[in-house]
């Protein structure tokens, strides 16, 4: 119980000092802060992983479904749970430079990840969307992805907004298993 609030920022000296707040650690986040993962430079041979994702197995890459020319995985930095992004096999960096068969299989199978969702874990709504460039947000610039995000009322609680932390019920393996059970035939 606390005894006194104050609004004044207090220095806290010390692990466990009592401050009223309860940790959730995520150091897994650090990698992604860290850029770890990211690609060296803007070739496929700089070590994007989006180019070496599709020679791993599906459980170790995360990878849900595979297409002719686009696969889907899990965001290995999720938003939600479920967060996936459909990904063409060729690394090409701007959604124009598509080939049409890639563009349509990418809207393909970014219906069939809502179909999956939804049947997997009764998604209220969606984010779906792509960041095209580093200027506009994108984390991996080099290799198109687009992101698709399950959305639940109130999903977005207290926790983002106050903690800039988001918790997730379920580990990654355990969410690319229940989706790719979940995915339409």
């Amino acid at each position: 119980m606390l005894a006194v609030m104050s609004s004044e920022p207090e220095q806290q000296i010390g692990v466990g000092t009592p401050d009223a707040f309860q940790r959730l650690w995520t150091p897994h986040r650090m990698a992604y802060i860290q850029g770890e993962g990211k690609p060296s430079g803007p070739g496929a041979d700089d070590g994007c992983p989006f180019c070496s994702i599709p020679a791993k197995s599906d459980e170790d890459g995360l990878v849900i479904t595979r297409g002719e020319t686009v696969y889907a995985v899990l965001n290995l930095y999720p938003y939600n749970g479920g967060h996936l992004l459909v990904v063409p096999y060729r690394h090409v960096a701007d959604y124009t430079d598509l080939t049409a068969a890639e563009t349509a299989e990418l809207a393909t199978l970014t219906k069939q990840a809502m179909t999956a969702i939804r049947t997997a874990s009764g998604a209220h709504g969606f984010n779906i969307g792509m960041n095209q460039g580093v200027a506009a947000g994108a984390g991996i610039a080099p290799h198109l992805h687009q992101h698709v995000v399950p959305r639940w009322g109130g999903d977005a609680n207290f926790m983002p907004v106050v903690g800039h932390t988001k918790v997730l019920p379920q580990l990654l393996a355990d969410t690319r298993r229940m989706l790719a059970e979940a995915w339409p035939a």
